[in-house]
């Protein structure tokens, strides 16, 4: 049996999916992989340095310059799902349970109809006041270059998790992880942690796991099935074996 067929037997099987997905499940979709940008942000200032707490702290005004050109924010709201988000509310339709455990802050899970999505790392799509915690859209931040609360006037902050924060949803995640029936990771390098331990920790829990992805990661050798193509491509021969 190949390996699209033993994902697509593994799929099946399941009837409660944890889903990782990284970086490579939105780039199909046109949105860049904002880590492996250069040469975006001010000088002589690494990407953590820039998208850090510490920083925004420090310069309100410069750090919104800098995450406006690096998220490319006046596009967020205008990407659309690929067929690999569309496959996972596909799934769910099927009448399985998919919990999706994202790293990605575009919000597309939810366009695509994914009902239990977990931001880990937060979302593209509001901002928060630290203050007063007055939370405010993303056509309000979109309309202000430095976005101040409309309650107390205090810089707002974007709902992602920046360098320097903790990961709020991360004990969440590992729990679904843990207890699924398999684990499915798609277009995740497994570079960042602590999420990058979710795969390590359900196959020790003699979880069954999955992977899509172009290329190896350090942690391939948790995996029972390896599948290295595009995600939509993949999630589409999949959908047409099951």
């Amino acid at each position: 049996m190949d390996n699209l067929s033993r994902l697509a037997t593994l799929i099946a099987n399941a009837n409660h999916i944890a889903v990782l997905s990284g970086a490579g499940m939105s780039t199909e979709s046109g949105i860049p992989d904002f880590r492996s940008a250069n040469g975006l942000f001010t000088q002589n200032r690494s990407f953590a340095d820039v998208v850090s707490i510490d920083y925004f702290y420090a310069d309100p005004a410069g750090f919104w310059d800098a995450f406006r050109e690096i998220f490319k924010l006046k596009l967020a709201g205008q990407y659309s799902p690929n067929a690999g988000h569309e496959f996972l509310a596909w799934l769910e339709e099927q009448g399985k349970r998919i919990s999706v455990l994202t790293q990605n802050i575009d919000g597309l899970h939810h366009k695509a109809g994914s009902r239990e999505v977990l931001e880990m790392h937060g979302t593209l799509m509001g901002a928060t006041c630290l203050n007063c915690q007055t939370t405010h859209d993303l056509a309000y931040v979109q309309a202000n270059p430095l976005p101040l609360c409309r309650e107390c006037n205090a810089a707002l902050k974007p709902d992602v998790v920046l360098y320097g924060e903790a990961v709020p949803l991360i004990d969440p995640a590992f729990d679904l992880a843990v207890n699924a029936d398999l684990l499915l990771v798609m277009g995740s390098s497994l570079e960042v942690g602590p999420v990058n331990l979710i795969p390590v920790e359900a196959a020790r829990a003699g979880v069954p796991c999955g992977l899509i992805n172009l290329s190896d990661t350090r942690l391939d050798r948790f995996f029972d099935v390896i599948v290295q193509a595009g995600i939509g491509e993949t999630c589409q021969r999949v959908k047409a074996l099951l």
